[in-house]
């Protein structure tokens, strides 16, 4: 085991900020603690103020991560203006529990409902019961309202339920498993792909020879992706980009010894010179190798652990987290109706035209969120991006998964007219574990907005 380390909650904050504290240093703590820890030291919330608390974590889910809220990463980034002088959020909350998303005047970027919607979605898992040390979140009813008069705009949120927290707190903790490196190399001319690969062919055979000879295993891994022929979409890639004529050979590899790696290492700069032409240099230099840690995460009791304050460097008290009872582990949040397409047609539109999307990773999962522009637009979504739609179109990507029925779970968020997407397993060990190109699936919701939703009537019709 390399390291472990528990996520406490928002209280130890507003604790030493209670004892007169002027600036918190905290060990890990979950992101929303950060936002939290000020509004239960100025508003004096009580721990069972769970409405209350979930509004306070999910002001501070908002902003946890900067610009995403402020149009960073945004489905319409073109509409984004001034990336390069991109403002980071503000958050003004009131003592109900109601806020407002905005952004510092005269800078750049974009705050409206959309910004705010994608951001909510972000790596939450089930919108019903978001786990925190503080509060079970429901965030299903959450209602977004933009308001006029902002320089850059501005954002009501509202409508966040809570629910009492478990018990537990997860702690994470990370064990070696080996080392990995990467070679990343630009390849062009006509059959830039076929020479791609008849290169990695070439490398891991020299290098397995090589093995062989010094009584090394062989690779615990291997991770090939020609970047710009879409072998991330798998069976969805468009058959002409086979043909380009530049690519980019990505080719990682895990091994239980570095000595190995060491090895393979050293045997990618003769691609330059003994093997297809058109291989322009290797990106960084000579690969290096490093250590693979993996994630292994895990509920412990509170009462199992101390959280000790100080002040100035001296002992001032212990926090003691406050038990919830009964805990809630399962809440049903609001769920839509049963929705009837209201008028068919003969219109297929890609995704990207009839909603918004937002994709990130939780450990080896990853969480697609998907917002409708257009409520009148829901039911054709609901009919047509099933979980079995969304697992088929992803099949590519799952590993370890023996029941296909039990890839991907989509949950309904009612107050923003959006759906919330688990996929289970599908990022090759996620993190730093992983060898793929995109290991936290940031690209999944991107590649989704190609999605095709059949049988639609014009859209002007549903306007």
């Amino acid at each position: 085991m390399k390291f472990l380390f528990s996520y406490f909650s928002a209280g130890p904050i507003a604790k030493a900020l209670d004892l007169g504290a002027d600036i918190v240093v905290t060990g890990r703590c979950v992101d929303s603690a950060l936002v939290l820890g000020p509004l239960l030291h100025t508003f004096k919330w009580k721990h069972d103020d769970y409405d209350k608390l979930a509004a306070g974590s999910l002001a501070g889910h908002l902003v946890e991560c900067g610009a995403q809220v402020t149009g960073g990463i945004f489905t319409d980034w073109h509409k984004v203006p001034d990336w390069d002088n991109i403002g980071f959020p503000v958050v003004e909350c009131s003592d109900n529990g109601d806020f407002f998303v905005c952004k510092p005047p005269k800078t750049g970027g974009l705050v409206n409902r959309f910004t705010v919607a994608e951001q909510m979605l972000y790596e939450i898992g089930n919108p019903s019961c978001y786990m925190l040390p503080d509060v079970n979140c429901d965030f299903t009813d959450v209602k977004l309202q933009e308001l006029q008069g902002h320089d850059g705009g501005a954002v009501l949120v509202f409508g966040a339920r809570g629910h009492p927290h478990s018990n537990n707190y997860k702690v994470s903790a990370t064990y070696a498993d080996g080392f990995r490196t990467t070679a990343v190399a630009p390849v062009a001319g006509p059959k830039a792909a076929a020479k791609a690969r008849k290169t990695v062919d070439a490398i891991l055979k020299r290098c397995r020879r090589i093995f062989k000879s010094l009584k090394l295993e062989d690779f615990s891994k291997v991770e090939t992706t020609i970047l710009g022929t879409e072998e991330m979409y798998g069976s969805l890639a468009r058959k002409e980009f086979e043909e380009s004529r530049e690519v980019v050979l990505w080719l990682a590899v895990h091994h239980q010894q570095k000595k190995a790696l060491q090895l393979f290492a050293k045997e990618i700069a003769p691609a330059g010179t003994g093997m297809a032409p058109g291989l322009t240099n290797i990106v960084g230099g000579r690969p290096n190798v490093s250590p693979i840690l993996k994630l292994f995460s895990f509920l412990y009791a509170m009462d199992n652990l101390k959280v000790d304050i100080h002040i100035n460097g001296e002992f001032a008290v212990s926090y003691d987290q406050q038990q919830a009872l009964p805990a809630t582990d399962h809440v049903e949040g609001m769920q839509y109706p049963a929705m009837q397409v209201p008028v068919g047609g003969s219109n297929t539109y890609r995704l990207e035209q009839l909603a918004y999307t937002r994709s990130g990773d939780k450990g080896n999962s990853s969480n697609i969120g998907v917002i409708a522009r257009n409520p009148a637009y829901l039911p054709y979504i609901q009919q047509s991006l099933t979980q079995e739609a969304v697992a088929q179109y992803f099949s590519h990507l799952f590993e370890e998964s023996p029941n296909t029925n039990d890839r991907v779970t989509r949950f309904d968020v009612p107050g923003i007219h959006a759906f919330n997407f688990f996929l289970k397993n599908c990022l090759g060990g996620g993190g730093i574990a992983s060898l793929r190109p995109d290991p936290q699936g940031k690209a999944l919701g991107q590649m989704l907005l190609d999605f095709p939703v059949k049988n639609m009537p014009d859209l002007s019709t549903l306007d």
